[in-house]
């Protein structure tokens, strides 16, 4: 006697994003508005359900990118962050979002998608306090998007995707410091940079300085993993000098 075949269980798919670029020195990342219910009005990453059955994940993630930061398929770094399941995170029923993680520099004034109420740019220690309550279960993605910038920042060439294509060292350690969200010496970050065989070479001119000497100029080497890693100071402690 053939056995009855189970019927699948009905499950929808979406794509969130951990957009993250540096603003006035401090790292933001990209919230929404939400226009529509559920949670009508409240705080979000961008993102949503799959355009059609057909759509490929990463297509998805980059059609999001376009219509919330209006980043093309050039932009500097995009990876994936994790899958999201837990029942009950999404009240229209089982809804599995899978979560990427973009950055990029010197990112423009959002415009709010068609869900959206607007969109914009919140500094991610405001973005993840208490007094932000986010839809879904979106702070704990931020969370795990920040985690995972700044593990990377460690041990891969993750900072230079926030800088332009050419950089000073200076610009490298606002990068580290908006990120780690601590004070680094320059002596010793300088040191710690050029140790490192590779991370950054010589971009040719230099940058004019409002005061003393011209600052030189740097753009991403070609090693992509740290060796020696920068290792990320423990905030409660002096970083020695």
């Amino acid at each position: 006697m053939a056995k009855p075949q189970r019927s699948a269980p009905a499950v929808l798919v979406a794509v969130d994003l951990v957009i993250l670029t540096l603003r006035e020195s401090r790292l933001h990342a990209l919230l929404i508005e939400r226009g529509i219910e559920p949670h009508l009005g409240r705080l979000a990453l961008p993102g949503g359900f799959l355009k059609h059955a057909e759509e490929d994940l990463l297509d998805a993630a980059h059609r999001k990118l376009a219509e919330e930061a209006s980043l093309g398929a050039d932009h500097p770094h995009l990876e994936h962050l994790s899958v999201y399941g837990t029942p009950g995170r999404d009240p229209r029923g089982r809804v599995l979002s899978v979560a990427y993680l973009a950055i990029a520099p010197r990112l423009p004034e959002p415009t709010a998608g068609k869900n959206a109420s607007r969109a914009y740019w919140m500094p991610i220690e405001e973005a993840l306090s208490d007094q932000v309550h986010l839809a879904f279960d979106h702070r704990q993605i931020l969370a795990d998007g920040l985690e995972r910038a700044r593990d990377k920042l460690e041990r891969t060439a993750l900072a230079t995707a926030f800088c332009g294509s050419t950089f000073t060292i200076s610009d490298l350690q606002e990068v580290y410091e908006a990120v780690w969200g601590v004070r680094l010496d320059p002596r010793n970050f300088y040191r710690k940079v050029q140790s490192v065989p590779g991370f950054i070479v010589p971009a040719g001119p230099t940058r004019k300085a409002e005061s003393g000497r011209p600052a030189r100029l740097f753009r991403s080497g070609p090693q992509m993993t740290l060796r020696p890693p920068m290792t990320r100071p423990n905030p409660t402690e002096k970083e020695p000098t």
